[in-house]
């Protein structure tokens, strides 16, 4: 059957996706609100409401509404990302009511009661302090900020413990009546779901959504930088980039191939000449993250402190070779692995469900997998060279290193390798 979409009345869309011959079905909630929505005075209360948003309702504890969902056999989770929120359970067919009740309660009366407030806080800052601990993660906070400083798009999810410990229940309360309404929120299911019983349950359940009024967030601004940061750690972690592409732009799935023919996996260009032939690296990837009004493109390797000099300069030269050389023949490479991605993801309801949700928030419907593939088909070599030339020519790096930082070269330095 085909995918489904009806707005209710408070503005809250709803979406599914038929698979009958499934027993089990997944949906969740999924809000146009992230870190980027932030104001510097509420930097990580989306992660932290988050958190809480599972710690008690009017109606039912923590320990119930884990219990409740467990005992039919389901699971409940929730994440938060730069631009949305997304809260989701997957179920057996006949509790697909039950958990869309749980959702509703605790998107609507969450009571943030202070000692589970105050609990959180500190599990989180754990989290804050086992994320420096790790410096493949800590070296994607740095290059995040040296690429959108001074904004929320540079500002970590999880905040600082100094930010997360000063948030009250009335912080965490008001920031969610601001951001969590209707035309912000995607109900969204897929498996063995019936459209018009779940539109019936969303009206009843989530009156409490007010329709409209949730702040814009701040426009993204592209600066780029250099942040390292001395440590004791033996390899040094390195990830480099540039400005990419956003989601609705015209070169955003050029882009996408591009990172996966220089740093997508084995046979890429960065796998082959870096590991293979150089032996400079254990791992070595390149990624493209795109948001809805900006991107930025990257490349992530760590290595020994003595073998950062080679490595660093044998990452631009290839960055450059990309713009000249990519051939049809990788170009197709690519394009099918994408597509099977795409039709692999498809056999998972979590991931119809999420990925439809998604769609909704940034291009404002789902879209065919039909149409997605064309698109990617349109694309050819010349293309991707195209991008390539536009992103690696003349662009301001973004750079951020972790480890024995000594060993790296100037920021100027690698900066001129991209005039």
């Amino acid at each position: 059957m085909p995918v489904r979409t009806t707005t209710l009345d408070n503005g809250m869309t709803v979406i599914t996706d038929s698979m009958p011959h499934l027993e089990s079905a997944a949906l969740g909630v999924w809000v146009k609100s992230g870190s980027r929505s932030e104001r510097i005075d509420q930097h990580g209360i989306s992660h932290l409401l988050e958190h809480m948003a599972f710690k008690g309702t009017a109606t039912r504890s923590a320990r119930e509404i884990a219990e409740t969902i467990e005992a039919v056999g389901g699971d409940i989770n929730a994440a938060t990302s730069i631009e949305h929120t997304g809260y989701f359970a997957r179920v057996l067919k006949d509790d697909v009511g039950l958990a869309a009740g749980i959702l509703a309660d605790i998107l609507q009366h969450s009571v943030f009661e202070d000692n589970e407030l105050a609990r959180e806080q500190r599990v989180i800052c754990q989290e804050i302090g086992a994320s420096h601990d790790n410096p493949d993660d800590r070296v994607f906070d740095l290059f995040q900020e040296a690429a959108f400083p001074d904004q929320p798009l540079g500002r970590t999810i999880l905040g600082t413990e100094d930010s997360v410990r000063g948030f009250d229940a009335r912080s965490v309360r008001d920031y969610m009546g601001a951001h969590y309404v209707g035309d912000q929120m995607v109900l969204s299911a897929a498996g063995n779901v019936d459209h018009d019983e779940l539109v019936d349950l969303a009206a009843e359940q989530f009156q409490a959504i007010k329709a409209t009024g949730a702040p814009q967030f701040e426009r993204a601004r592209y600066s780029g930088g250099d942040h390292r940061e001395s440590s004791e750690h033996e390899q040094a972690h390195i990830v480099l980039g540039l400005e990419g592409r956003a989601y609705n732009s015209d070169g955003f799935y050029a882009v996408q191939i591009l990172s996966s023919i220089l740093g997508g996996g084995m046979s890429s260009r960065l796998f082959q000449e870096v590991r293979e032939r150089r032996g400079l690296c254990y791992a070595v990837y390149a990624f493209h993250w795109a948001f809805a009004d900006s991107g930025i493109f990257g490349v992530a390797a760590a290595t020994g402190g003595e073998d950062v000099p080679e490595l660093v300069p044998v990452i631009l030269d290839e960055l450059h070779k990309a713009a000249n050389d990519i051939t049809d023949d990788e170009v197709l490479r690519v394009r099918a692995q994408i597509r099977a991605g795409l039709l692999m993801s498809l056999e998972s309801p979590s991931s119809r469900a999420g990925q439809l949700a998604r769609q909704h928030i940034l291009w404002g419907r789902p879209i065919p997998l039909q149409e997605t593939v064309d698109r990617i088909n349109k694309i050819d070599a010349g293309r991707v060279r195209h991008v390539a030339g536009q992103i690696f020519e003349g662009g301001r790096p973004s750079l951020a290193s972790i480890g024995p930082v000594h060993h790296m070269p100037d920021y100027d330095r690698v900066a001129d390798g991209f005039k």
